[in-house]
């Protein structure tokens, strides 16, 4: 049984393919103002049983083809459990919005908190911050990782936060110290989240955000212990997906 899982999110859309319970494939494309035509270009050519779709257009798609839908919380969990069965919590940051889940040792959904009202604190917000400093991604997230001392940041609505920053520069603040103080905010938004559920050991950091080395770094040393990050972070969702349309074992 081929299945392909579909994660449309907001600012890319993730494929995954599971041959026979086993995944075989992955592609990750950024999202455009037409997802439709992200995901047709996701399909074209491949062979498959069935499609299951997560993430902000996983109803836009269904509409259009004839496809399961599985939550974001739902599919995220199924995911990291599949590559790390021991998880019993998630960060997950993506473009536009956080996750934070705790998984029951059975391994079903426990308490969730979602921030999907606001940019702040998601990777969306870093990149606008990155841009406000003439970073690049990669420099914005060095210089952050690097810098002896962070300048603290009040605002985290992304345009006051943006407004702040470009004030500071003009005062002559160094900006790596700014871009150390806003990845220090960012975790410390995700950390207050990841302690307001059931926080366990075994955490586990995924989605876009999971692949920025300062914020992997912070997050760790703001809850004092290791944070799991598995080697494709961004398609965990994508993977549950398509884990979900698998039979029940027996």
């Amino acid at each position: 049984m081929r299945i392909i899982g579909l994660d449309i999110g907001s600012r890319t859309v993730k494929r995954v393919i599971v041959e026979d319970g086993r995944m075989v494939g992955h592609r990750v494309l950024p999202g455009t103002h037409d997802p439709l035509s992200v995901c047709e270009e996701m399909l074209a050519g491949q062979e498959y049983d069935r499609v299951v779709a997560t993430g902000y257009g996983r109803r836009l798609f269904a509409e259009h083809r004839e496809a399961g839908m599985i939550t974001e919380i739902r599919a995220a969990a199924l995911g990291v459990r599949h590559v790390h069965p021991t998880a019993r919590c998630i960060l997950d940051i993506g473009g536009q919005d956080t996750k934070v889940i705790s998984i029951r040792p059975d391994g079903q959904v426990g308490k969730f908190e979602m921030n999907d009202r606001c940019a702040a604190g998601t990777g969306r917000f870093l990149e606008v911050m990155a841009t406000a400093l003439s970073y690049s991604m990669a420099e914005f997230v060095r210089a952050g990782d690097e810098a002896e001392e962070a300048q603290a940041i009040n605002a985290m609505c992304t345009v006051f936060a943006e407004s702040e920053v470009i004030s500071a520069t003009a005062r002559g603040v160094d900006r790596a110290s700014m871009a150390r103080g806003l990845h220090e905010a960012v975790s410390r938004r995700a950390l207050a989240m990841l302690r307001r559920v059931e926080l366990h050991d075994d955490v586990v950091f995924c989605g876009g955000g999971a692949l920025n080395g300062c914020l992997q770094r912070f997050v760790a040393e703001g809850l004092g212990r290791d944070v799991h990050v598995p080697d494709e972070p961004q398609i965990l969702a994508a993977l549950g997906a398509a884990l979900s349309a698998l039979p029940e074992p027996g």
